[in-house]
């Protein structure tokens, strides 16, 4: 998880950016902030889904097999 001072610095960098010009540090900054911000997001999000099963209303696992095949690779079940 992004710490809630990067997030913070990210929201300031762009809330400056849409009234002035960022300087080319700044640029530089944002955009290393925001390419760790999406790899955690993406990280978090392949997480997630990876540990997903999914029930049908008679209760049998309709689960994707790409999915579980995953699962089993990491012997989630």
């Amino acid at each position: 998880m992004l710490s809630s001072e990067k997030i913070a610095r990210i929201n300031e960098l762009a809330k400056k950016a849409k009234q002035s010009s960022l300087s080319d540090e700044e640029l530089q900054e944002q955009t290393a902030l925001r390419q760790e911000y999406l790899k955690v997001f993406r990280t978090s999000m392949r997480d997630t889904v990876e540990h997903v099963r999914v029930f049908d209303p008679t209760g049998e696992e309709v689960t994707p097999k790409k999915v579980r095949d995953i699962q089993k690779r990491r012997k989630m079940n």
